[in-house]
C-alpha cells in the first residue's frame, strides 16, 4: 500500500480525536426536560382461553410484556406506569383494574393475550382508556415464537401511531463497527441493541457504515484491498460489492434520500474533498474546491443541501451547501471543534459532535445556526446519528471506560447502552423501508 495514501488517512481518522490543540468552547447543558411524558400501562400478557401454559410459552409472554414497556418508557413522549402491589392490596384486588391503573396515574393500559401453537404464537392486544375503559386500538400479530420480541416491537411501533400518527423505530436496526474478534468489523442489531449478529469478516479494518435509502445495502470504507476503497454490503445476500477505488481515499459516504446519488470524500486530487458519485461509484460531481480537508458529509431530508465539516477556517466547522456546491454557509461558530453532522429527519436541525469544556459532546444546532444545545457530559462522545423518527440519538462513547454504542432521545434523556466488550464505534441508523 502507498504510505502516503495511509498516512493522510490515518491522519484524517487522527483529526477527531485531537484535543489538545484547539481551544475549548466554555458550554453548559441546557434544560433537557421535554414535554411531559403522558403515563401508560402495560400488564402483564396472557394466555388465551383456559389452557395452562408451558414454562418456555409463560417465559415469551413475559418477556413480549417487558419488551413494550421498555420500548414505550424510552419514548421522550411516554413513562411506564409500573404496577403497585402495595395499592393492590389496600384495594383488595386480586387483578389490576383499568379503574386502578386510572388512580395510579396512567392514562391508557395495554392488555394482551397470546396463543401457542406449535412453534408459532399469536397476540391479540388491545389499548384502553384507563378512566373509561373505552378501547381506543386493538390488533392481532402472528409469528415463529422465536421471533417473539420482533413481534413486541411491532406492538410498540402500532401503539405509538395509534396516539400521534408517526410511525414507531422500535422495529428499526442498527449497525456500528466492533473490534470484538480483533479486527475492525461491521455488525448489526436491533435497536435497542438485542440481536447482534457479524455482518463482515474480511480481518481487515472497515470504517465508517451507513444505510442506504433502501436499507438493504450498507456503504463503508474498507482496506481489505490494502487502499481505503469504497464498498457496499447487501444484508439480505451478504454479497459485498467495490463501488469507488480512486486513487487515495474513499471515505465518508452517504446515499441521497432518492437513493440515485452518493456523497463522498476522495483525495485523487491532493486533500480531500468532496465528490458527488453515482450510486455505481462513477464521479457525477466535484463539490468543493478547498486547500483544507472536507469530510463527513449529509443530506439534507429533501436531497437539496449537504451538511459537512471543513477546517478551512483553521479548525473543522460546520458548513451547509446545495446540491451543486452552491450556497456555501457556516452555521457553527461556538468552539473551535465541531465534527460529523447528521441531518434531522424533519430538515429543522443538524446534531454533531463539538468539543465542550475539554472533551467531545454530542450538540444540536438549528439549521440556521441558532440555539446551540449541548446534550451529554460524560466521557468523549462522537459518531451522532439521528433515528428514523427525529427522536432519539444513537452515538459512540467512552463514558464507561471503553468505547460503546449508546442511544438516547433528543433532549439527552433516557441514555440506554446498547454494547459491550469496549471497541465499538461509528452507528448508523437504519431509516424506514420505502
Amino acid at each position: 500500500m502507498n504510505k502516503h495514501i495511509l498516512y493522510i488517512f490515518v491522519l484524517l481518522l487522527a483529526v477527531a480525536n485531537l484535543s489538545a490543540q484547539v481551544t475549548d468552547y466554555e458550554g453548559s447543558i441546557e434544560s433537557r426536560k421535554g414535554a411531559e411524558p403522558t403515563k401508560m400501562a402495560v400488564e402483564d400478557f396472557t394466555i388465551s382461553g383456559s389452557e395452562r401454559p408451558s414454562v418456555s410459552d409463560s417465559i415469551i409472554m413475559l418477556r413480549i410484556s417487558e419488551v413494550i414497556r421498555a420500548d414505550l418508557n424510552f419514548s421522550p413522549f411516554y413513562e411506564i406506569v409500573p404496577l403497585d402491589t402495595f395499592y393492590m392490596r389496600h384495594m383488595e384486588l386480586e387483578v389490576m383494574s383499568l379503574l386502578g391503573w386510572s388512580q395510579l396515574g396512567a392514562r391508557y393500559v395495554v392488555r394482551g393475550e397470546c396463543d401457542f401453537s406449535g412453534e408459532d404464537v399469536s397476540i391479540r392486544y388491545e389499548m384502553h382508556v384507563a378512566g373509561t375503559g373505552m378501547v381506543f386500538a386493538r390488533g392481532r400479530l402472528k409469528s415463529i415464537k422465536t421471533n417473539h420480541r420482533r413481534l413486541a416491537h411491532k406492538i410498540a411501533d402500532d401503539i405509538i401511531y395509534y396516539l400521534t400518527g408517526d410511525k414507531g423505530i422500535f422495529d428499526t436496526r442498527v449497525c456500528f463497527i466492533s473490534k470484538r474478534t480483533g479486527n475492525k468489523e461491521i455488525y448489526l442489531c436491533d435497536y435497542d441493541g438485542a440481536n447482534i449478529y457479524q455482518l463482515t469478516g474480511n480481518g481487515s479494518i472497515n470504517l465508517s457504515p451507513t444505510f442506504d435509502s433502501d436499507n438493504r445495502k450498507i456503504l463503508f470504507t474498507s482496506f481489505m484491498n490494502d487502499d481505503p476503497e469504497l464498498f457496499q454490503y447487501d444484508v439480505v445476500t451478504g454479497k459485498v460489492d467495490q463501488v469507488a477505488a480512486y486513487p487515495g481515499i474513499n471515505s465518508a459516504a452517504r446515499v441521497s434520500p432518492d437513493d440515485q446519488s452518493i456523497v463522498c470524500a476522495l483525495s485523487r486530487d491532493g486533500n480531500a474533498e468532496l465528490y458527488l458519485l453515482e450510486r455505481s461509484g462513477r464521479i457525477k460531481k466535484r463539490l468543493t474546491y478547498t486547500k483544507s480537508i472536507e469530510s463527513a458529509p449529509c443530506w439534507s431530508p429533501s436531497g437539496s443541501e449537504i451538511a459537512f465539516s471543513s477546517d478551512r477556517t483553521g479548525s473543522p466547522q460546520i458548513y451547509v451547501m446545495d446540491l451543486d456546491g452552491t450556497n456555501l454557509r457556516r452555521i457553527t461558530y461556538n468552539g473551535n471543534y465541531n465534527d460529523s453532522p447528521d441531518w434531522h429527519p424533519k430538515g429543522d436541525k443538524i446534531v454533531f459532535l463539538s468539543r465542550v469544556n475539554g472533551k467531545f459532546n454530542i450538540c444540536t444546532i438549528d439549521i440556521t445556526g441558532n440555539n446551540f444545545r449541548v446534550l451529554t457530559e460524560r466521557g468523549n462522545n462522537e459518531n451522532p446519528h439521528w433515528s428514523p423518527d427525529g427522536n432519539h440519538i444513537i452515538f459512540s462513547s467512552t463514558r464507561t471506560g471503553t468505547k460503546e454504542i449508546f442511544i438516547m432521545d433528543l433532549y439527552g434523556n433516557e441514555e440506554k447502552r446498547l454494547t459491550t466488550g469496549g471497541g465499538n464505534s461509528n452507528p448508523a441508523w437504519a431509516g424506514y423501508s420505502r
